[in-house]
């Protein structure tokens, strides 16, 4: 059986971030919402609409040897200005960049994956698990692999006052 990306869950705004039990907050980013799939070694790195987004994005595609083969992630690429800010407007103009293009802006605006979500680890489908355990195996991954840029973990929290004061 041939293991698809999933469709993402999409986030909702909430007047007030009260945060229920067995809930979890986690900030909102001003990047393109993304899968990326690792499967011996072809790399899919697709839009939350199913556009392919690998052509666009060099230094993902490069990254993605740090995750385990038959891995994917849900998550959020994000580029930072050079005032720490997020830069949507150089995201988008990534999008159109192919070849050498893309490389140049990859190196002058690059762009990282925010990870928020564990949909497969090492072949097994993760999103028959509770939220919980996809999160802790997230965490471990990031820990055990040593992840380092272009990916990132999103902060999460299951703290009410955190969210409250965020």
């Amino acid at each position: 059986m041939t293991w698809t990306l999933p469709e993402p869950m999409l986030s909702a705004s909430v007047p007030a971030p009260d945060l229920r039990p067995g809930w979890a907050g986690e900030p909102k980013w001003d990047g393109f919402r993304t899968l990326v799939s690792v499967d011996t070694g072809r790399v899919v790195l697709r839009s939350r609409r199913g556009s392919e987004m690998a052509p666009a994005f060099p230094e993902i595609v490069a990254g993605a040897a740090q995750l385990p083969d038959a891995t994917a992630l849900d998550g959020e690429l994000i580029v930072w200005d050079a005032a720490g800010r997020l830069a949507f407007e150089r995201l988008q103009d990534r999008l159109a960049r192919r070849g050498a293009s893309a490389a140049r802006a990859a190196s002058e605006w690059p762009a990282h994956f925010v990870a928020f979500d564990l949909l497969r680890l090492s072949g097994t489908d993760t999103t028959v698990w509770p939220y919980q355990r996809r999160r802790a195996a997230l965490e471990s991954m990031f820990a055990g692999r040593r992840l380092s840029t272009p990916w990132a973990l999103c902060p999460s929290t299951i703290e009410a006052d955190t969210c409250a004061s965020g």
